[in-house]
């Protein structure tokens, strides 16, 4: 990871989804019941585990937001990143089958000296401990008033409905993350560039190193 410079900030164990944004969460479940949210961004409703050894972020910015899956809605923490560059990713996820076993499936990319490289980057995550440093961050800004990274103005038509306007958000010009353990709802992007991409498929629990 690169060393901390002017403007930067650095965090041991961040967790993406800090207080401001439980509260921007707590906001959201206002709106919902106030019918002034209409929520379009529809997930399986199966969490599932990311974890990484590296990720180089150019644009980023984060925000609460509201998946739908089949139960209602999903409260998460929006993590947008106009290019990122990841080491050593890996993804789990454990589906329950109802037969009295789960199926699995568990995909590596991006090892050694070959990095994972993706274009607006979309996690919509409930958790994520990482080592973390910010170059340049804006903490509290109104999510409609991000300018570095590809926030809600830059998104597509099927996340239009999925923020509060006006709602908490932090942005920075570059971000580093160490040590990534994720769980996520969902994850999307323009572009994914997956060297040395491996899957498998088995029964049992899956799960990536991390906590």
């Amino acid at each position: 990871m690169q060393s901390q410079t002017r403007g930067g900030t650095r965090w041991r164990r961040f967790a993406v989804v800090m207080v401001p944004s439980l509260a921007a969460t707590a906001a959201i479940g206002v709106a919902v019941a106030q019918g002034a949210l209409a929520a379009s961004f529809s997930v399986s409703g199966q969490q599932f585990q990311v974890t990484a050894q590296k990720i180089h972020g150019a644009g980023f910015v984060q925000y609460g937001a509201l998946d739908q899956t089949k139960a209602g809605g999903k409260p998460v923490a929006v993590v947008g990143i106009n290019k990122a560059e990841i080491t050593g990713l890996c993804q789990a996820v454990t589906v329950p089958t109802g037969l009295g076993f789960d199926l699995s499936m568990k995909l590596t990319a991006g090892g050694g000296d070959k990095q994972v490289n993706a274009e607006k980057l979309y996690i919509d995550a409930e958790a994520m401990d990482a080592d973390a440093t910010f170059k340049n961050v804006d903490i509290g800004v109104s999510v409609d008033n991000t300018t570095k990274g590809p926030g809600p103005a830059a998104e597509g038509k099927d996340r239009s409905g999925a923020h509060v306007p006006g709602s908490f958000a932090q942005q920075a010009e570059e971000v580093w993350f160490e040590n990534v353990d994720q769980k996520a709802w969902a994850t999307s992007a323009g572009t994914f560039t997956l060297p040395g991409l491996h899957m498998s498929v088995g029964t049992g629990a899956a799960k990536c190193p991390g906590k």
